[in-house]
């Protein structure tokens, strides 16, 4: 880790300089939290497609995605399944009573998946790293890929150390025919008051011999993007996280706009927005990123996917936004 040029001989540091942290004066803030109006939650729990047929037919044009909620998504490459930030709990939290809770059930359990021949996973927050999924995957013997330091979290919830590869950015490893590199991305880590930037945290390029995938993980916008596009791309499909984001945290969220701009650096291609519509982790409301993002894309003409929560479907074969949300009752 300390070899690691992301390392300062302490902790991690994004090359830029920026992290966690408000801009100006919190109050407004701190008003906008208790004050601001904003609907952070459906007022009933939102609706899922089962996917669990879907799943037994084939696949046709070599990539099928599952978008079960926030940034876990289930990724079949010609056929091989990876999964990513893998989160089944009922809350993102490290309580089982307190925390932001889910919006909806899981569309599948982790027992109901199909076999995983990998899992990825980008840092270590709880609404990516989640101990009860962990704890329930250290029992099957798939091998999970993450970023420097995560690995010392999985052996304390159970997975064995064998099963663990930890990468810095522009590392690699292949997997049964997967190969997984991990890539820049502007966060941080921590799970407590005391480890903060202890871990590193990354974006992910995912591929086959015929398929190749982008996974940002937490991120805000960063010029290492257009880096990305140009040594990795084009992608078949990009995945940006486009919710629970602040213009006060804007140098560690890419939100809406900063997605698309994300997404045009990366080299275009097919937009499936996660890190939204699970739980409520910012101050906007729950649609809004959603809302946002469809608008823009729409302005802009470019490809964005918003498919229906366990819908399973082919980015070749979806043609337009499928704005599932604006029929929940609000």
């Amino acid at each position: 880790m300390k070899a690691s040029k992301q390392h300062d001989g302490s902790v991690f540091k994004n090359p830029s300089g920026l992290g966690p942290g408000l801009k100006g004066n919190p109050l407004p803030l701190l008003g906008e939290y208790f004050f601001g109006g904003a609907q952070r939650m459906p007022r009933a729990p939102l609706p899922v497609e089962r996917p669990h047929e879907a799943w037994t037919q084939k696949v046709s044009s070599g990539l099928r995605v599952t978008w079960l909620g926030h940034s876990t998504v289930l990724l079949e490459l010609d056929g091989l399944r990876v999964l990513t930030d893998p989160v089944f709990g009922a809350r993102a939290s490290p309580l089982t009573f307190a925390g932001p809770k889910r919006f909806h059930p899981v569309p599948a359990s982790l027992d109901e998946l199909p076999e995983l021949d990998a899992v990825v996973l980008s840092h270590d927050h709880y609404d990516h790293l989640c101990r009860a999924t962990i704890e329930a995957l250290a029992k099957k013997s798939m091998p999970i890929i993450t970023a420097l330091g995560v690995g010392a979290h999985l052996e304390a919830m159970g997975v064995a150390h064998e099963r663990i590869t930890e990468l810095d950015w522009h590392e690699s490893v292949e997997v049964k025919g997967l190969r997984f590199t991990a890539t820049p991305s502007q966060h941080f880590s921590g799970r407590g008051v005391h480890d903060r930037n202890a871990t590193l945290w990354a974006s992910w390029v995912i591929q086959t011999a015929n398929r190749k995938v982008f996974f940002s993980g937490d991120t805000g916008l960063t010029e290492q993007f257009e880096d990305i596009g140009q040594k990795y791309g084009p992608f078949e499909l990009v995945m940006l996280e486009v919710g629970a984001w602040h213009p006060s945290w804007g140098t560690i969220h890419l939100g809406p706009e900063n997605a698309l701009k994300a997404f045009q650096m990366l080299g275009g291609g097919t937009l499936l927005p996660v890190h939204w519509g699970t739980f409520n982790l910012a101050l906007h409301a729950w649609d809004e990123p959603a809302e946002t993002l469809v608008k823009l894309a729409e302005e802009q003409k470019l490809r964005v996917v918003t498919p229906k929560l366990g819908l399973v479907f082919e980015p070749a074969h979806l043609e337009r936004p499928t704005a599932w949300w604006r029929e929940v009752e609000r």
